[in-house]
């Protein structure tokens, strides 16, 4: 006999991310940057397609992997709670060959004199065959995509001041 409950608990994991990040500019122009969907489509991690919606949200298609195993996602991306030019949420839910994701995260903007701290926290669960191989991969893998954003985010925002 098969245990679900066990076997459903071993295929989702759930992953906390928190970071913080410096960027060169003003807070109006991080806020205004980070909203653009240029920016979004340019500095997501595997983004092969991003499509504004009416809603302040996105259509999704990326690529993204853990150790061996890489699947394409199709989702959305939603922003909500936003408090100009202070803070946002982000959703984004995809479903792809190796499963599914649930990622949400909180960004605030706090500006440090002619520079602006970006602080991030954020949740994902994660089901499927990645939950499954890339237990022990996911927070490393979590942080690294998070990282990789905010770089290119970073590099853009600095060059357009120039």
């Amino acid at each position: 006999m098969v245990d679900l409950a066990n076997r459903e608990n071993a295929e989702r994991m759930a992953v906390r991310v928190e970071g913080s990040f410096t960027v060169g500019a003003d807070r109006g122009t991080v806020w205004a940057s980070l909203l653009s969907s240029e920016m979004l489509a340019s500095c997501i991690p595997g983004c092969e397609g991003l499509q504004p919606l009416e809603d302040d949200s996105y259509e999704v298609s990326l690529t993204a992997g853990v150790g061996p195993i890489r699947a394409t996602y199709a989702g959305r991306i939603a922003l909500s709670d936003k408090i100009e030019p202070e803070s946002f949420r982000m959703l984004f839910t995809g479903q792809g060959s190796a499963g599914s994701v649930r990622g949400e995260g909180t960004v605030t903007l706090v500006e440090a004199g002619d520079e602006t701290e970006i602080r991030v926290v954020g949740d994902a669960q994660v089901t499927g065959a990645i939950a499954r191989v890339g237990q022990r991969l996911m927070g490393s893998a979590s942080r690294m995509l998070m990282n990789q954003f905010f770089a290119c985010a970073k590099a853009k925002i600095e060059e357009s001041k120039q």
